[in-house]
């Protein structure tokens, strides 16, 4: 299981660094999707932070279930931005929202210490 979740958080984070770089970086792309979404341009460079934050909490011991939930939160975010606003395929977010979820049950261990059952 150990290297499992390895190859998943390198997974993970080469995609959550690079999407998250790129919409800090003002990548044309990215800037025409948060404008055809229509919450602004400070809801890009929020997701960049959100994504890079998350890719981070990946690798610090303990904190990987957080990590996991934020990315798959954002990838809930993420899919439901493209079946109402953007079309036309959600696939890329439900599979990066599934590989956070392997993550998240993975050290799913962690859990109680964040709802203080510890």
């Amino acid at each position: 299981m150990k290297y499992i979740s390895l190859g998943l958080r390198a997974l993970l984070t080469v995609a959550f660094v690079g999407a998250g770089a790129a919409k800090l970086a003002g990548a044309e792309m990215m800037v025409a999707t948060y404008d055809t979404i229509g919450l602004g341009q400070w809801f890009r460079y929020l997701t960049g932070i959100v994504e890079i934050a998350g890719a981070v909490l990946l690798w610090l011991p303990g904190r990987q279930v957080v990590g996991a939930g934020l990315l798959g939160a954002t990838m809930v975010g993420a899919a439901l931005a493209h079946w109402l606003v953007l079309g036309p395929s959600a696939v890329p977010s439900i599979v990066l929202g599934l590989l956070s979820a392997g993550v998240l049950y993975l050290h799913r261990a962690q859990i109680p210490a964040y709802l203080g059952r510890a």
